[in-house]
């Protein structure tokens, strides 16, 4: 699956940020976000292109990272994270955290309100994340980061408890997330659909209002006037800056970099690194480069069926596709070839896998002789008892960026050379979804964003099924793997968790070969010279209320 991340894989104090400043590569003479220099001053809009269309606007359902760009602006969460992974007050003030991590007492903001004038207290929180655990609900990634939720306590109005059946450490972490972030109770009456579909029904707390939803066109945010409740990492108090953050789906890549070299929009994601230079010319525009945490762009294998459940055939795919090649030639130098499913951002990424998996075809070619595809047809794929070794990657096109589909090509040229047959066929996003989800497909590719390595257990942990929401989508079942997850998500103890990390990605690469690393995701962002105080949080979502039109 190609997506920024899934459309569903199931299968689906003060606090410090990484500005889009954080690596300049363009010619502008600006800093902060890509602007000139100049006092934040109010009002005016900021046209934002996006690659991709969200399918739904739910964050309680929908998986894609798409959906919490947009919404990050819109719903606020308990706590911020900062560049280091420390915790700091948003719309906690405070939090207790029992010494056995099965529970999290957070004492609430007073004065907070909901844009439709709903107070913003416990039973808020608790009516939240109890949708988010109802199995009704039909959560594709929100319920992961709740684990082992057993409830939550309303203790007083400004007090509520939440708990765990479990020890369960990356709570405060995936409460940080947009997808733990809150809509209006009231909302969570008018049903999913309402939700799904955008516009009026999506009402947070945040610093702007979801006012308008065009479908294959745009999303419009407008300023909220009572916000007065900005985490300290802000640089500012009270309203955004901004009167109103537009945001329009441009799929196409020239058309998305024809846009802002134009001045038809002022921020534009996902430049195409063929179009770099372009970009760099422009006196008007700087490129913004940031590396994503959380999961590298990368081929999961089915585990537990045809061809791909013999680890041998896993292997080979591994070793019969030449990935720095590959990355070379179609990402120009701007992207990362990835070794582990965590990229290097991401805290407990283990470094000593870098170098580990490398082309060898002849490597491959013998394993297939061993796993008994001896035979040759004629048009030269292998086969075993007259069946040819065919394996099966499907794919949704509208939902594919990054030239992940040139990158589609390149391996089935090389895994044509070692004999396997690449069946890529493509489908409508129905179709898609529910063949993801019963696990029909042998190969299934995404990336994934989060400032955690607790993203190992969605990806490997056996009970991260695709029939009830997980991203397991190699179907893994390792009791290792089981065992080192689940202990990964049971302590704070940072050298621990690094230790029991480190082992699951060896195992899952080098072992079980249930993984075959590609790139690291790496936001390449034009932002005009007019545009300030753009940031990114370090679960990759971009922050707009300190943006402003300089």
């Amino acid at each position: 699956m190609r997506l920024a991340r899934p459309v569903r894989l199931a299968l689906v104090a003060t606090a410090t940020v990484a500005t889009l400043a954080l690596t300049a590569c363009g010619s502008g003479s600006s800093s902060g976000g890509g602007a000139a220099a100049g006092a934040p001053k109010a009002g005016g809009t900021v046209t934002y292109a996006l690659d991709v269309e969200p399918t739904c606007f739910d964050l309680q359902v929908n998986p894609q990272g798409i959906t919490g760009d947009i919404e990050r602006g819109v719903v606020d969460s308990l706590v911020t994270i900062d560049a280091k992974g420390a915790f700091h007050p948003w719309l906690a003030t405070s939090w207790k955290v029992a010494p056995d991590l099965k529970s999290y007492t957070f004492t609430l903001r007073d004065g907070v309100k909901f844009t439709d004038g709903t107070p913003f207290d416990a039973a808020a929180v608790k009516a939240n994340f109890d949708r988010v655990a109802d199995p009704k609900t039909k959560s594709q990634y929100a319920a992961t980061l709740l684990g082992p939720y057993s409830g939550t306590e309303v203790i007083d109005p400004h007090t509520v408890k939440v708990s765990f059946s479990k020890p369960f450490s990356p709570f405060l972490q995936g409460a940080s997330t947009p997808n733990l972030g809150f809509y209006s109770p009231k909302s969570l009456t008018r049903g999913p659909d309402a939700l799904c579909a955008g516009g009026s029904s999506i009402v947070g707390t945040g610093p702007y209002v979801f006012t308008g939803y065009t479908k294959g066109q745009s999303v419009t945010l407008t300023k909220n006037p009572a916000y007065n409740w900005a985490p300290q990492s802000a640089s500012h108090t009270g309203a955004a800056y901004l009167d109103k953050v537009v945001f329009r789906f441009l799929t196409e890549d020239p058309v998305r970099t024809g846009a802002v070299t134009s001045g038809q929009v002022d921020i534009a994601t996902s430049i195409s690194p063929s179009d770099i230079k372009t970009v760099q010319a422009d006196k008007n525009l700087t490129i913004r480069k940031v590396e994503d945490a959380g999961g590298t762009y990368a081929i999961y294998i089915n585990t537990v069926r045809g061809a791909t459940a013999d680890v041998r055939v896993r292997k080979a795919i591994q070793l019969g596709t030449d990935i720095d090649q590959i990355v070379k030639t179609v990402y120009f130098g701007q992207y990362q070839r990835s070794w582990s499913p965590l990229t290097p951002s991401t805290p407990s990424y283990d470094k000593s896998l870098e170098g580990s998996l490398k082309y060898d075809p002849a490597q491959a070619n013998k394993l297939l002789d061993e796993a008994g595809w001896t035979g040759r047809d004629a048009q030269g794929y292998r086969t075993k008892d007259g069946k040819r070794l065919t394996v099966d990657w499907p794919w949704n096109p509208p939902h594919t960026r990054e030239q992940r589909a040139v990158v589609a090509q390149a391996i089935q040229a090389d895994l044509k050379k070692v004999g396997i047959d690449i069946s890529h066929p493509a489908l409508d996003i129905g179709a898609f979804v529910a063949l993801a989800g019963t696990g029909q497909y042998d190969l299934y590719d995404f990336s994934w964003t989060r400032f955690d390595p607790d993203i190992l257990r969605g990806f490997f942990n056996s009970a991260s099924t695709p029939a009830t929401g997980g991203q397991n989508a190699a179907n893994l079942k390792d009791p290792r793997v089981d065992e080192w997850t689940d202990a990964g998500a049971a302590t704070l103890d940072t050298a621990k968790r690094a230790e029991l990390y480190a082992k699951v990605q060896r195992q899952v690469t080098l072992t079980d070969a249930a993984v075959l690393p590609i790139y690291v995701p790496t936001k390449l962002v034009a932002v005009s010279s007019h545009v300030a105080g753009l940031a990114v949080d370090p679960n990759g979502k971009p922050l707009l209320y300190d943006t402003y039109r300089s």
